[in-house]
């Protein structure tokens, strides 16, 4: 081989390898283009799923909150009549249980604001024991408060007790227990939830609701008699927004 093909050679090799290397710092730097922008969707993706996802701050004093005959219990500013959110939920249900500490401040605030009159409704969902016994000593129990403060601070005080679906719950000690703690002053309390005094009446309006509404799971959340979507109900954000919308139509 002569020198000048010999050169020639050794030429067409470094270009070879000059090629390959601009090649692999391409790569690389496609790569980490890609990672980056990977982390940044993945970041954008969480910042959006915890704004939709925050539960609000209960932002002061609550809308009046009155106990109805059938059990149901509404909460609304005085001439507040719409939008109307209707709330089908059980006391040993554990997605209600997420269901209220994820929107229950939101539902809050927006009845707190005159922007929703919001009802309360609590069925009994389960068939078997000992979820359907732990419902039906809760409801009862909760039908024993009239006073409609003192009903909501009872109400989120059985969820944070909530017991688990495979244990017997909500025994009856621990109600009369905790209708003390929410600050209970209705007569005959005590006597109401270890009768179990309104369980009849709890189990006939829950089976009438469960029938005539056709309704399948708890919670089951409706806006102005329309069922709502669970990544609605479930999103306080979302919730917030479809609300504020339905009260403009």
């Amino acid at each position: 081989m002569s020198k000048r093909t010999s050169e020639a050679a050794r030429a067409r090799i470094a270009a070879q390898r000059e090629v390959l290397r601009k090649q692999e710092q391409r790569k690389r730097m496609t790569m980490i283009i890609t990672v980056a922008v990977v982390a940044v969707v993945a970041v954008a993706i969480g910042w959006w799923s915890m704004r939709q996802g925050a539960a609000e701050k209960v932002a002061g004093g609550l809308a009046p909150i009155t106990v109805q005959e059938d059990g149901s219990v509404v909460m609304a500013k005085a001439g507040v009549t719409s939008p109307v959110v209707d709330i089908y939920e059980d006391y040993q249900c554990p997605a209600c249980k997420q269901l209220e500490e994820t929107s229950g401040s939101t539902l809050k605030n927006l009845a707190a604001e005159g922007k929703a009159k919001v009802v309360y409704h609590m069925i009994t969902i389960f068939q078997q024991d000992p979820t359907k016994s732990n419902s039906l000593r809760a409801a009862s129990a909760a039908r024993c408060v009239t006073d409609g403060a003192q009903w909501m601070t009872y109400h989120d005080l059985l969820y944070k007790r909530q017991p688990d679906e495979t244990t017997s719950g909500f025994g009856i000690d621990d109600l009369v227990k905790w209708g003390k703690e929410a600050g209970v002053t209705a007569p005959g309390f005590e006597s109401c939830v270890r009768d179990q005094r309104n369980s009849a009446a709890h189990q006939q309006n829950s089976a009438q609701l469960i029938s005539s509404l056709k309704l399948e799971g708890t919670p089951t959340v409706m806006l102005d008699g329309k069922p709502m979507d669970t990544n609605t109900a479930f999103a306080p954000s979302a919730l917030r927004d479809a609300v504020l919308s339905a009260a403009k139509s």
